[in-house]
């Protein structure tokens, strides 16, 4: 299917030549030169992959239902439009210049352009795959074809979340693409994009894949090239050298609007399990657990014990939520979930989501200075909730004493009050941090439930721990700030 990505150089062929006439040696400058130059290679061809993938790939128009309070449009592309009249390139379908009363022409309810996208054909009967930003808000879908038939297409499943979408159109015999490994592709391989960046339909971009597991979303890992992506491009497939997709090109990182080098896609292993769950329901399941985490840095992983700086830090456990029921508590760092470990604090949301809701797991944590296992049943993901604020409870009067304004604190328990209001069973309250304390990163109104791995539910508590603790070496504070937890670490004074 390729061609050869070998190129024969001039100093090869010549030093090739030399040793076939008479046994001659070559000169000293031309030894060293051989074995580089015959290592070089040549840039590949993309013209087979062209031909084989390019009938797969479609265009997507959408349109919306103009109304008298909308007819005027948005002007989002007049930009582009101005572009293609400076080079005299024709206008493509889906972008009509607006007339001189400023719309676009057309009726109350005629369906308007809105706007251009890409997609690939994942079944010969018409399934399509696209991003869920392209058919968002969609009145009308036109897919055209790469021999210019044109199909209304009507939306299968849309996925926000992963920007995932599945469309179908009633046809038959189309070319479908065949889907690829994430787990094979390699940092610095060839890639290629078709797609229709302004409307350009059928264009072709190329280059070679910048980094993988690229953390730019909460349930997406994705896929960073240098291919040449613009507006119009979202939903067409990323394409290895053998002619499979491994992903949807779906981001582009830019402050000017338009193609700067970088640009991302969504891994089709993602995207393919998205998608099964929309071809089956229309909709996407997660699994959740109600927390809210962090990173782990180097700091906090050295001085709990931990070591390597890994898992997600439980900053807060929403009440009744599943973590809450199997005894998550803040300051926890989640080591493994199902068997599986957590590296990174975005592994977890990933984990978790692929998860079944009901499903019972098991999760590993660390907890003051040891590890445990908790058994957790996995909710359903819901929507984002607000919720509502307590009054501010009267504070209890400050304590301090020698070890702790050594240490640059003033303390003072919690009142039952803020006790409820934080859902925590002790701790203290920061009434001053000035020193050490203040470096460490505490401020006034933290409350520290735990010093060196020891719990604190009152300043005694606190003191007490303190007073066992190293002096020598930084000691690790987990403490609230409103409702999130974290760790700092105090250092000794020089």
């Amino acid at each position: 299917m390729m061609r050869s990505a070998f190129r024969p150089s001039v100093t090869s062929l010549l030093a090739t030549a030399v040793l076939l006439v008479g046994g001659a040696q070559l000169p000293a400058a031309a030894q060293a030169t051989a074995p580089a130059a015959a290592s070089v290679r040549g840039l590949p061809d993309f013209t087979d992959l062209v031909d084989q993938v390019g009938p797969s790939v479609v265009n997507i128009r959408t349109l919306e239902r103009a109304s008298s309070n909308n007819a005027g449009g948005s002007g989002a592309d007049e930009q582009m439009l101005e572009f293609f009249r400076r080079f005299g390139i024709p206008i493509p379908p889906g972008m009509t210049p607006r007339n001189p009363r400023g719309d676009r022409g057309g009726t109350p309810d005629e369906a308007q352009p809105r706007g251009v996208g890409s997609g690939f054909i994942l079944s010969a009967d018409g399934l399509i795959m696209t991003n869920a930003h392209v058919v968002d808000g969609a009145d009308e879908l036109i897919v055209t074809l790469p021999d210019k038939r044109e199909f209304k297409a009507k939306i299968v499943g849309a996925d926000k979340r992963t920007d995932v979408a599945i469309v179908k159109i009633e046809a038959s015999g189309l070319s479908a693409v065949r889907i690829g490994d994430v787990n094979r592709l390699r940092v610095g391989e060839w890639v290629m994009a078709i797609g229709s960046p302004f409307g350009l339909e059928n264009t072709v971009t190329a280059g070679i894949v910048s980094a993988k597991q690229r953390d730019t979303g909460d349930f997406l890992p994705f896929i960073q090239t240098d291919v040449a992506i613009n507006p119009g491009n979202s939903g067409g497939p990323l394409i290895n050298m053998r002619g499979e997709v491994i992903g949807i090109n779906s981001q582009i990182y830019s402050r000017s609007g338009g193609f700067q080098g970088i640009s991302f896609a969504i891994p089709i292993d993602e995207a393919v399990r998205v998608s099964d769950q929309l071809r089956a329901t229309g909709r996407v399941t997660r699994g959740r657990i109600g927390v809210q985490i962090d990173q782990v840095s180097k700091d906090v992983a050295e001085s709990i014990g931990l070591g390597q700086p890994k898992g997600a830090l439980v900053r807060g456990v929403e009440p009744n939520s599943p973590a809450a029921k199997a005894g998550v508590e803040p300051g926890d760092i989640i080591l493994k979930f199902d068997g599986k470990d957590v590296e990174k604090s975005v592994d977890l949301p990933r984990l978790v989501a692929n998860t079944k809701p009901g499903n019972r797991s098991t999760m590993t944590v660390f907890r003051r200075g040891s590890q445990r296992d908790l058994s957790i049943t996995v909710g359903e993901l819901e929507p984002d909730r607000q919720e509502a604020r307590a009054a501010t409870p009267e504070p209890n009067k400050p304590q301090s004493s020698n070890a702790l304004q050594a240490i640059g604190l003033s303390l003072a328990d919690l009142s039952a009050a803020e006790k409820k209001e934080l859902n925590v069973k002790g701790g203290v309250r920061v009434v001053t941090a000035e020193g050490a304390a203040a470096r460490a990163g505490l401020r006034e109104g933290d409350v520290i439930v735990a010093i060196a791995n020891t719990e604190t539910a009152t300043v005694k508590d606190l003191e007490a721990a303190l007073g066992k603790a190293d002096k020598t070496k930084p000691i690790n504070v987990l403490f609230r700030r409103g409702e999130w937890a974290q760790y700092a670490v105090i250092r000794p004074s020089r």
